[in-house]
């Protein structure tokens, strides 16, 4: 039996889950509502207030779809009572971050600004303040999208291993390299 998967997922007041016949779990909480298809094989049962997912043999295929699907409906759950967010720290001289709205505005040590455009389902904040790196704050109910997207902006410049610069997360551990030593 799968670990995660037999865990049956707790659903919280104000949240409401429902399975249509192609089994389509629709998750509506207080910030939004969400929905996932599920793999037909697998099995979605609401009651008392949890939500369990049975699979029907010990196929690997199957017991692979187990853990997976029952992770995505916690992230779901929990996506929409509390949300997800991501900070990015922009480290390098003359690095900046502004934002219009849903349109990101990087300058990034290129020839050019990169113009960066956020899904609407994702609110973005920046901010620069004196003597600390710029920050980008990105917040979503859909924690798959959200990695996503940050995983784009790293992208953009990841960070490099001798002096730190690029995009990272916040609190985020580089591996650093020493640089040639001057030998005489």
């Amino acid at each position: 039996m799968s670990r995660i998967g037999k865990k049956p997922v707790e659903v919280t007041n104000g949240v409401t889950v429902a399975v249509s016949a192609e089994n389509i779990i629709t998750v509506k909480g207080p910030k939004g509502e969400l929905k996932q298809a599920i793999d037909r094989d697998i099995t979605v049962e609401v009651k008392d207030g949890k939500i369990e997912l049975v699979r029907p043999t010990d196929q690997i295929r199957h017991k692979a779809m187990h853990g997976l699907y029952r992770s995505l409906v916690s992230n779901m759950v929990k996506g929409v009572t509390e949300g997800y967010k991501k900070q990015m720290e922009l480290v390098g001289v003359g690095f900046k971050a502004a934002n219009q709205g849903n349109i990101l505005d990087l300058a990034l040590g290129y020839s050019h600004n990169i113009i960066f455009e956020i899904p609407k389902e994702l609110k973005v904040a920046t901010s620069q303040e004196k003597g600390q790196n710029p920050m980008i704050v990105l917040e979503s109910i859909d924690k798959q999208l959200l990695g996503q997207v940050c995983a784009k902006i790293r992208s953009l410049r990841k960070p490099e291993p001798y002096k730190g610069k690029g995009v990272k997360f916040a609190g985020e551990v580089l591996r650093r390299k020493a640089g040639k030593s001057a030998g005489k």
